[in-house]
């Protein structure tokens, strides 16, 4: 939850050291991190064993937050499960009193990524001011070969943005966040906004919190810079083939 701000544990940084060594190669453009130390921490040694953004200043965001459990934050996860149990309902619907509900937390998740999308079209119309062209026509720069793994997952949508039919914007970002906030932000992506899923992707997979560090990849593509109608292709989901 929110309100035990503990640091990670030994194990945590050595999940964060495999995960930065994993994503060495990946030049990001922006990163952004909750605002909770363990997820500094997490995004700060992730960074610290990058090749190209070292330097990359990690902007943190209350929004990414992990989802706020009220009575329940600082008890084991039992607790939880017997609360819900009391109430008649069943985790991960059930809300603790002081707690955030999952449509709240979800509109946290929408809020941000909509502020990650003006961001993009910002940074693209900024580059057309600058040079007079788009800096990026298509999918086939070189930086996407960057990524490790495209081995691991379907690389059908890598391939057929080449098309060059829509301007992909010039960001790549790095957002470090939390297990239950981030399966509600895949929730939004995949019943709000029809997230194109991986074929070999089952429904357990989906709906599961991502093991500590797991990397996903989504490509978003916003036709002519519209904002309402983002197409959102999932690459991979809670990869962890780096720990």
């Amino acid at each position: 939850g929110q309100g035990v701000d503990e640091p990670l544990s030994a194990t945590g940084f050595r999940q964060a050291d495999a995960a930065g060594l994993f994503l060495s190669n990946v030049k990001f453009t922006h990163v952004f991190s909750s605002d909770l130390l363990r997820a500094k921490q997490t995004a700060a040694t992730i960074l610290g064993k990058n090749k190209f953004c070292k330097d990359l200043e990690i902007k943190y965001d209350a929004r990414l937050r992990e989802r706020k459990y009220g009575v329940a934050e600082g008890r084991p996860l039992t607790d939880l499960k017997a609360m819900a149990k009391a109430a008649g309902e069943q985790c991960p619907s059930f809300t603790p009193s002081g707690g955030e509900t999952l449509d709240e937390v979800r509109e946290r998740a929408r809020d941000f990524f909509e502020f990650l999308c003006r961001l993009a079209v910002e940074l693209e119309q900024k580059e057309q001011d600058m040079h007079g062209a788009p800096s990026r026509s298509s999918g086939t720069s070189e930086e996407q070969l960057v990524f490790p793994w495209t081995n691991h997952c379907s690389e059908a949508e890598l391939s057929s943005s080449n098309s060059g039919a829509s301007k992909i914007l010039d960001a790549n970002i790095l957002v470090v966040s939390h297990g239950a906030y981030m399966r509600n932000w895949i929730g939004y992506f995949v019943s709000d906004l029809n997230c194109t899923l991986p074929t070999n992707l089952t429904k357990s997979q989906l709906s599961s919190v991502s093991p500590n560090t797991g990397v996903s990849h989504f490509i978003i593509k916003l036709e002519n810079g519209n904002l309402l109608k983002p197409e959102i292709t999932c690459v991979c989901l809670n990869q962890d083939s780096h720990l």
